[in-house]
């Protein structure tokens, strides 16, 4: 079960749950499976520090995991704010996908807060200490990731500022913020580097606020899918994905990359696949070749696929640059 959940966000009823171990509990009730855009921030944060010379192990460890319980933390609350607020009631589109452990009765609110209780102060601890160590410049960060752990879900979802958060998070915040915290330097090249990467979960984003957009609409949560509408927001995703090619490339042409970094283009012929889901609308049923079990997730389902291409292909390139750089 841990590498099933680690993997996909498995479904599972009471008995089920309850003949489960506690970690396997954790990582379905946190959805670890989509940790591992997390990770990828993070290990994206200490290759530029190592290609900077300035890495730190422990350092890096210690942001890692902190980002990981950050990022699980924020599952929690928003499974649970939501529950709250009523929005997964009725069948709604969360609870088709895996399992949400309160809305179908696997855990109560009390053990949810528990939960969150432990998953949050262990991030909030690992925070204390690298602020202790960073300064005031890291304290600066972990109020910023505080803040979007807590309100993401209401009310920045609600008013079209779920996916630039995401964004922010996912680059700036994560990357640039790791890569201070490691190497006590801020840098805008990083930061930009980072914007490569954090499109790629906004697009994940997006795929799954289009799936979910009638649902939403009716919930009244306007995200920027339903703000923009479907075919706007089908083509958003598009130019996101292939923006991240574009930054790739000016890293390159202003000398921050070496030109093996190129190598992450390599990911262009699975836009295809991309390019065949989102220019037409989604349907209402689910296709014949969608794979069993995939569905309601469709367009998220494709960018969720496409970005652990390109996040792997950006990964194996900037493994190379770092390589040459330390030459």
């Amino acid at each position: 079960m841990w590498a099933r959940a680690l993997r996909v966000m498995p479904q599972v009823d009471k008995q089920e749950w309850d003949a489960l171990d506690l970690v396997s509990r954790w990582l379905i009730a946190t959805r670890s499976a989509v940790l591992v855009m997390t990770f990828v921030s993070a290990a994206f944060a200490g290759l530029l520090a190592l290609k900077d010379g300035a890495f730190d192990l422990g350092k890096w460890l210690l942001v890692t995991l902190g980002l990981l319980l950050a990022h699980a933390t924020n599952n929690l609350v928003n499974d649970l704010t939501d529950h709250w607020k009523g929005v997964d009631k009725d069948n709604y589109f969360r609870t088709q996908y895996g399992a949400q452990p309160i809305e179908s009765g696997l855990m109560t609110i009390r053990q949810s807060l528990m939960y969150i209780a432990f998953t949050g102060l262990a991030a909030l601890g690992i925070g204390v200490w690298l602020v202790s160590t960073g300064g005031q410049g890291v304290l600066w960060l972990l109020g910023a990731g505080a803040f979007f752990v807590l309100l993401y879900t209401w009310p920045l979802k609600y008013i079209g500022l779920g996916e630039p958060a995401v964004l922010v998070v996912w680059g700036p915040l994560m990357v640039g913020g790791g890569y201070y915290v490691i190497t006590g330097e801020w840098s805008t090249p990083v930061a930009w580097a980072s914007v490569a990467y954090a499109l790629g979960p906004t697009a994940v984003l997006f795929g799954k606020h289009i799936d979910k957009l009638q649902e939403d609409q009716v919930k009244g949560i306007h995200t920027l899918p339903v703000i923009l509408g479907e075919a706007a927001s089908r083509w958003s995703v598009v130019g996101m994905l292939i923006a991240q090619f574009g930054v790739v490339v000016y890293l390159v042409a202003t000398g921050y990359f070496h030109p093996v970094m190129l190598f992450a283009l390599a990911a262009a012929p699975s836009l295809k696949r991309v390019l065949q889901v989102y220019r037409e609308p989604r349907p209402t049923e689910p296709p014949a070749e969608l794979p069993e079990g995939i569905w309601p997730l469709y367009l998220v389902a494709t960018a969720f696929w496409y970005n652990r291409r390109f996040g792997g292909l950006f990964l194996l390139a900037l493994l190379a640059d770092v390589t040459i750089s330390r030459l």
